[in-house]
């Protein structure tokens, strides 16, 4: 399934809602407005999961990359040119996002990607990225995404060396709480993040593990983990869960089985879908976020811009999928051309952009963000506390 979008968020709902919503309220550096150039456009390649089981966070991740394809264009585009956005159908599998992006590839035109927010996808399609070797921009955590050799890969999220180190200090001194459970998928992302919170908790005297668990993505009926949690005394729980039905199956069931003890979950604890699906069993839970609405003006900017158009809260969805468009936007009209060299040179140079997400200042692995924000679950709405940077 290939869609393929310029101006408007689609042709066939959106376009009229999002005129002029995304100008009015967030300014584009490196941009201004002109006439369009004769010839093609420039073409973005999206991987996208339009179906399958995160066929719901997928079509957020769209709005947010719409978005950004609308403020682009009305800010002038790029070299002059409308930019457009392809998107394929990653079905939520490795090998749909292995087939997504060799559809895309093999238009050579398309200039740039974006490619999953799900580390595993991203291991997956990582050595036809290198064949191919043009910018792929990304928003899975795993850690050694940027760190095997792929200068290719761009992360417009911060990394889970970061955020098991920002749940590890929350719980143990904030909360005050020591004996821990930790929960997490066996893919690619909760394996690192399993790993990620256990080192973090290393750093703090006295803290035990009092169970390590995981599970297999889509699974059905969580009580044998819950029970396992329940039995091992632990004090606090932290998660780290790839997909958020499976978040929100096990939310509920934690409850019912009467585990309450305080919980901080990685960033899909408070994704949309997840709230939904969860209701009031995540109430009083925190979660490391890499968006958070009220942590900067261009976070509450985007906010405001993406609520006028999909009528639901943003989260981290659309936010990285927002700023991956528009500094790919920025480099190409900074390098001048679209030569993927001269592109992803200008990428690593980009510092202090302050994106949806947070300010980019990237390094020479290709990661952009170093900190994560801490929010709380007070009764259905995410209420910021506080931003914490890698090393303070």
């Amino acid at each position: 399934m290939t869609i393929s979008h310029t101006s408007g968020i689609s042709r066939r709902k959106f376009s009229g809602a999002l005129s002029g919503a995304v100008t009015a309220s967030i300014a584009l550096p490196g941009f201004m407005g002109q006439a369009w150039a004769q010839g093609a456009t420039i073409k973005i390649g999206m991987c996208a999961p339009v179906t399958g089981p995160a066929a719901e966070s997928g079509r957020y991740a769209q709005i947010g990359a719409k978005l950004a394809i609308e403020a682009v264009n009305k800010a002038g585009g790029v070299l002059g040119k409308e930019v457009e956005l392809i998107v394929e159908d990653d079905q939520t599998t490795n090998p749909g996002i292995v087939l997504a992006f060799s559809k895309l590839a093999s238009q050579t035109d398309i200039v740039g990607f974006l490619g999953s927010i799900r580390s595993t996808q991203v291991h997956a399609m990582a050595p036809d990225v290198m064949k191919i070797g043009k910018p792929v921009m990304i928003g899975g955590t795993d850690p050694t995404l940027t760190h095997m050799g792929n200068q290719w890969l761009f992360r417009f999220r911060p990394n889970d060396s970061y955020s098991g180190s920002v749940i590890a200090e929350y719980g143990v001194k904030t909360l005050g709480k020591k004996k821990w459970a930790i929960v997490h998928s066996t893919d690619a992302f909760g394996t690192a993040g399993g790993k990620a919170l256990t080192a973090g908790l290393a750093k703090h005297e006295g803290t035990t593990i009092a169970l390590d668990q995981g599970y297999a993505n889509q699974s059905q009926d969580f009580t044998p983990v819950v029970l396992a949690i329940k039995q091992s005394g632990a004090d606090i729980l932290g998660s780290y869960f790839t997909f958020e039905n499976d978040l929100g199956v096990f939310a509920r069931q934690l409850r019912q089985l009467g585990v309450t003890i305080p919980y901080i979950g990685s960033p899909s604890i408070v994704n949309i879908t997840a709230l939904k699906l969860a209701g009031p069993a995540l109430y009083g839970t925190y979660g490391v976020a890499d968006y958070a609405e009220e942590s900067s003006p261009a976070s509450k900017a985007f906010g405001k811009a993406y609520r006028d158009v999909a009528k639901v809260a943003p989260d981290n969805q659309s936010s990285w999928t927002y700023d991956a468009i528009t500094v790919l936007c920025m480099a190409i009209n900074k390098a001048g051309k679209t030569d993927p060299v001269a592109v992803r040179e200008a990428i690593l140079a980009i510092r202090k952009h302050a994106g949806a997400e947070g300010e980019y200042n990237f390094d020479a692995n290709g990661d952009g963000l170093h900190g994560y924000n801490i929010v709380k679950n007070d009764k259905g709405n995410i209420v910021f506390d506080k931003h914490v940077e890698s090393g303070t």
